[in-house]
This record gives structure tokens, C-alpha cells and sequence, in this order.
């Protein structure tokens, strides 16, 4: 055999890769063998493929998804280059989520359970222009920020703050919604792929929460215990009102009020 083609098994330890993972590149196309043995079936690759096969376990080790991996290593370098770029900002918006659930981790363990100034109320009802999406618990964020972008990219006016719907409790798959709130008189439509959510009047339980989105649950807990303590129980979706506009303000100083409708048990 010539020292330029490999087996699956060579090519493998040459590479750092599993044969198993060469396989599964090989059916979705990600990266082909050279040959292929029309009788046995085995699987053969050339030292030229080294490249691309450390590319992709490099790019793998940083969850880069198989889609970006192929526009990476079948673009020019200025495609290579943007795909790349983007994923690096990817990845930096992951690292700073991270290093603030670690703050919100160090601030719970140190300074207990918070206390927040939770509060009875009487919310209105309310008429919101929202898009919708079905996902898991760990997948809300993304959800939300997908939901409110195509909500912003309709370009109907809005009267007030951007809000989010969600279910109080958070098993299976998870229906939320967001959007903002239609002005008196609107059109009762709205366009393709938008909904309009009808929000009764209803007795609430509101609080405020000061700071990154990944540490909401610590203010939910004071609501829910709130509730609890007192004998209500949740009745409807909980709802976020984004003071602040989540796209041009920072983490730290982002405000969100809670609203969780109730009900007597």
C-alpha cells in the first residue's frame, strides 16, 4: 500500500479522530474517503485529507456545528474567514453567558436565597403582537431571542417594552411566545407568522429584576415562594417586561419586571 493512502484505522490515529466519527463525516458528507473498495467496501484515505480531518476534529472540540464545518472547509479564505469570524463571536457570547450563571452560582452560594420586593397587583388586559416557538428548558433564551427578532424585523409599531410568555412550569417541550404590546386601535391581524395574544385583566404577582437574563431565576424563586407562602396559586403564563432593550443594553443593567398571574387555591 502505498504510504500516501491510509485505512479508516491509520487515517484515524493519524488524525486524532475515532473511526467511528470518520464513518459518520463520510455519510453526511462532510468528509469523504479517497477510495472506496468496490468489493470489501473499506474505506481508504490519502495524507492530503489530514488537513481537513484536524480541521474539523478542532472545530468539532469547540461544538462548531457540521453545517459551519462545511462552509468552512469548502469556502475561500474570505468565506472561510467570515464563517470563521462568526463563530468566534458565537463563542465569546457562550463564554460570557457562562462566566455570568458562574457569578449568579458564586452569588447564590454565598449570600443565600435573595430577597425581592414582591408585590399583589392588578394587571390590565393586554393586546401583544408576539411569534411563537416550541423548545426545552435549556433552550429558552435563544427561543425568546429568535421570537423577538422576527417580531422587530415586522416593523409594526409598539406601544411600550418588548415581553416574553412562558409556561410557570418547565417539563417537555416548552410553548413561549414574545413581542410587545399593540397600541390602541391596531389592526386586530397581524403579519404572516405573527400572532395576536389576548391577555386578560388578572390579579398578579410582580417583582423586578435587576441584571443579567441568567440569573432571573433567582428573582423567580422569590415570586414563586411568595405565592406559595401566601396561598395563591399560578394561574396563565408568566410574562417578562424588558425595560431595557436587551440589544443595546449591558448585562449588568438590564431591568426585567416579572409578572405572574394568580389565582386562590
Amino acid at each position: 500500500m502505498s504510504s500516501e493512502r491510509l485505512t479508516i484505522g491509520g487515517f484515524a490515529r493519524l488524525c486524532r479522530l475515532t473511526v467511528k466519527r470518520l464513518r459518520h463525516y463520510d455519510e453526511v458528507g462532510l468528509l469523504r474517503p479517497a477510495e472506496v473498495d468496490a468489493a470489501t467496501g473499506y474505506r481508504f484515505y490519502h495524507r492530503s485529507q489530514v488537513r481537513d480531518a484536524m480541521a474539523i476534529g478542532l472545530l468539532r472540540s469547540l461544538d462548531v456545528p457540521l453545517p459551519a464545518i462545511a462552509e468552512i472547509l469548502a469556502g475561500d479564505d474570505e468565506g472561510r474567514a467570515a464563517v470563521l469570524a462568526a463563530e468566534r463571536d458565537r463563542l465569546e457570547r457562550e463564554l460570557a453567558r457562562a462566566r455570568r450563571t458562574v457569578d449568579a452560582l458564586q452569588r447564590l452560594l454565598s449570600e443565600g436565597l435573595l430577597q425581592h420586593d414582591v408585590r399583589l397587583t392588578r394587571e390590565p388586559a393586554r393586546r401583544l403582537l408576539v411569534a411563537r416557538a416550541v423548545c426545552a428548558a435549556d433552550d429558552i433564551g435563544p427561543a425568546v431571542a429568535g421570537c423577538l427578532g422576527r417580531v422587530l424585523a415586522a416593523g409594526v409599531p409598539f406601544a411600550g417594552p418588548l415581553w416574553g410568555l412562558f409556561p410557570t412550569e418547565l417539563d417537555g417541550d416548552l410553548r413561549v411566545a414574545a413581542g410587545a404590546e399593540l397600541p390602541a386601535g391596531a389592526d386586530a391581524g397581524g403579519p404572516p407568522g405573527l400572532e395576536v395574544e389576548e391577555l386578560a385583566a388578572t390579579a398578579a404577582v410582580v417583582a423586578v429584576h435587576s441584571g443579567p437574563y441568567e440569573q432571573l431565576p433567582l428573582t423567580y424563586q422569590s415570586v414563586f415562594a411568595w405565592v406559595h407562602e401566601r396561598g395563591f396559586v399560578p394561574a396563565g403564563v408568566a410574562r417578562e417586561i424588558y425595560l431595557t432593550d436587551p440589544t443595546t443594553t449591558e448585562p449588568d443593567r438590564l431591568v426585567t419586571q416579572l409578572v405572574v398571574p394568580v389565582g386562590e387555591e
